[in-house]
């Protein structure tokens, strides 16, 4: 299985700014997108974002225009780059890696995840 390590999560006020950083430590498989969830307490794990291996990025609405998808092909590493925060974006992040055409939006169609990371936002 791939193992994928994220970082840069933490505690910041409404308006503010963190960047996340998902790094592929191992690819055991051809990875065909690699995606952001999150995860708040009590709900479901939802779906934020993905780059595909061509670099075509989508973020859903919710986010669109604070938050941009972006990589390092040459340090094997996935960014989220999260801009005016809010108190509802606070999560713990999840960064997946998948193969396949199936869909990139359900968490289920990822095979490797990263362990998270908590983001915390102050109003």
């Amino acid at each position: 299985q791939a193992q994928l390590a994220e970082s840069g999560g933490g505690r910041v006020q409404a308006g503010g700014s963190l960047r996340l950083s998902c790094m592929i430590l191992r690819r055991t498989f051809d990875i065909s997108a690699m995606g952001w969830f999150r995860q708040a307490s009590g709900k479901e794990r939802e779906f934020v974002g993905r780059i595909t291996t061509s670099g075509h990025t989508y973020v859903v609405e919710s986010v669109k225009g604070r938050f941009t998808i972006s990589r390092d092909n040459a340090k094997n590493t996935m960014y989220l780059q999260m801009n005016d925060l809010q108190p509802e974006d606070t999560a713990v992040y999840y960064c997946g890696a998948k193969r396949g055409v199936s869909s990139s939006e359900s968490h289920e169609n990822y095979e490797a995840w990263g362990q998270g990371t908590q983001v915390t936002v102050s109003s």
